[in-house]
């Protein structure tokens, strides 16, 4: 056996010996970062390209407009955590998106530097706020923690006012992308017939414009009672807020 062989069965060796950072999600490929397409998506030297989720950061290159604010910034935290190193993809629940790039958390593992969990380093720097799907949503609560601390701290993308929680009066039109809302629960508002995937229910936001979408596995927030103060997150688009997901939702507790 030559001794570039011997030196690479000690390496598999010691990786097989390694516990999982993840034990909670299946691993899957590993790669080297040779490409940041922004501060939620890379693309391996195999090609393959990798969607960091349960986080969502500013666009860098959103169709039909300009960057959105912090998105370069954004972008340059995951570029100095990965760019060149060895990772490794654990997938919670599906595996890839209608697009073919892998859905997963991101782990380094090449010794040039911390072991680091991206998808949790992302929120930690304030580089991505939360943004969780029922396929895909395991370890939530722990971002979401991650989220808050550094929201209290007003790091990266919390230091600036488009990004903190907005009164849901404070929407307009113009408003589009993923946001953090305060309001109180309206009325019911009707869904549209002709909607290819409509929502489980609409409900409109007490003095604003705005209108919570709430999709089928959010579907409980159609039954809060009117005048509910919540916060909830989604993407806005057309004074339509889209909840996905649960969690995305909390009711404001009034001491």
């Amino acid at each position: 056996m030559t001794r570039r062989a011997i030196w690479g069965l000690v390496i598999l060796l010691a990786a097989c010996g390694r516990a999982s950072p993840l034990p909670d999600m299946q691993p899957g490929e590993t790669g080297r970062v040779v490409n940041v397409i922004d501060g939620d998506a890379l693309v391996l030297d195999t090609g393959q390209s990798v969607r960091l989720v349960s986080i969502e950061a500013p666009a860098l290159y959103p169709r039909d407009r300009p960057a959105e604010l912090f998105a370069a910034e954004s972008a340059r935290i995951l570029e100095d955590l990965t760019l060149g190193r060895r990772v490794q993809l654990y997938y919670p629940g599906i595996t890839r998106d209608r697009y073919d790039r892998a859905l997963a958390h991101v782990v380094t593992i090449d010794g040039a530097g911390p072991d680091l969990w991206l998808n949790a380093e992302m929120l930690a720097r304030g580089g991505a706020w939360v943004r969780l799907y029922p396929d895909t949503a395991a370890r939530g609560e722990e971002l979401l923690d991650l989220e808050a601390k550094a929201q209290a701290s007003a790091k990266g993308l919390w230091s600036s006012a488009d990004y903190r929680v907005r009164d849901a009066e404070a929407v307009s039109r113009e408003m589009r992308g993923f946001r953090l809302i305060r309001g109180r629960i309206g009325e019911a508002r009707p869904v549209a017939a002709d909607t290819r995937y409509p929502p489980a229910c609409r409900r409109a936001l007490q003095g604003a414009d705005l209108t919570l979408s709430i999709r089928r596995d959010a579907r409980t927030a159609c039954g809060l009672p009117i005048g509910t103060e919540i916060q909830v997150r989604g993407y806005i688009s057309d004074l339509d807020l889209d909840l996905t997901y649960p969690r995305h939702l909390q009711v404001v507790e009034i001491d």
